[in-house]
């Protein structure tokens, strides 16, 4: 059970009803080891709309849509930072990237999703990797139909992908050459992504339990460290989705924690550490 102690009039019951909102809309899944993370993040709604109760804070979250829309928002976890977890990196850049440059010289589209794409790092990670250490090695890109997409349930993450603008601290993950060629110094603590890479990056916000709009499929899917917020039944769902979604031998990576479930795990093969190959294409 839940420590409820210090967490003014957020008791089971208001919590439950929160949980029971996360799951219909989010599929997040909250036990009551959560409570002191959902009352110190929904504290801040409750100041921002005047409120002292938990109480008040659900009702008005039952009658309205935008305010129920805000307080999943204010629950999703949005951490993350360049090139996290750095084998799936080098995976994509010594073994997918040469079959993706081969196809785009053929005339053929490539196309790579980050879902659950936070502020962006993964992205422009995946862009950094595939454009390589200078202008000329990018060259591919330029001339190719190479396009990343990039989504999350949060919008003001993915405006910040539009934004493309990271702090020293954030930047220093990423290798040295492929900061000097990808981003460009904005005052004394701001780096931006180089249009280069912003070009190829569409950001939209999307909930991936909801229908998606995306009708092509897609030779690689980023999805890592964000199933662990969901139930079995939810992972599963969402498993299958993603190789539904994937191109005949196409690449999924998930999280270090993360494993597939349920239909996917027999519609792929392993092809490294938290990485598998859709069945039926080259790998």
């Amino acid at each position: 059970m839940g420590d409820w102690t210090g967490q003014a009039d957020l008791g089971p019951v208001q919590f439950r009803e929160i949980a029971a909102i996360m799951q219909k809309e989010a599929r997040i899944h909250l036990v009551e080891a959560k409570a002191t993370l959902v009352h110190s993040r929904l504290s801040r709604r409750l100041r921002e709309h005047g409120l002292t109760r938990f109480a008040d804070y659900l009702a008005l979250v039952r009658d309205d849509a935008k305010e129920r829309d805000a307080m999943v928002v204010a629950l999703t976890t949005n951490h993350t930072h360049f090139f996290r977890e750095n084998h799936h990196f080098g995976h994509l850049r010594e073994t997918l990237l040469p079959r993706l440059q081969a196809r785009a010289r053929a005339g053929e589209k490539v196309r790579i999703w980050s879902a659950g794409c936070s502020s962006g790092e993964e992205v422009y990670s995946i862009a950094m990797t595939l454009a390589g250490e200078s202008g000329t090695s990018a060259n591919w890109l330029k001339q190719g139909d190479v396009r990343l997409l990039a989504t999350d349930i949060a919008p003001h993450v993915v405006e910040a992908v539009h934004q493309a603008r990271y702090s020293s601290s954030t930047v220093q993950p990423i290798p040295a050459a492929y900061r000097r060629q990808w981003l460009r110094q904005e005052g004394t603590d701001s780096h931006v992504v180089t249009d280069t890479l912003r070009s190829l990056v569409t950001a939209r916000v999307l909930n991936l339990f909801e229908p998606w709009p995306m009708r092509q499929r897609y030779d690689a899917i980023f999805c890592r460290n964000v199933m662990i917020y969901f139930d079995d039944p939810a992972k599963a769902e969402l498993e299958a989705r993603f190789v539904e979604m994937l191109a005949p031998g196409g690449t999924l990576y998930i999280g270090h924690s993360e494993r597939l479930i349920g239909p996917a795990a027999a519609q792929m093969e392993p092809a490294g550490q938290t990485i598998y190959v859709k069945k039926g294409g080259a790998r």
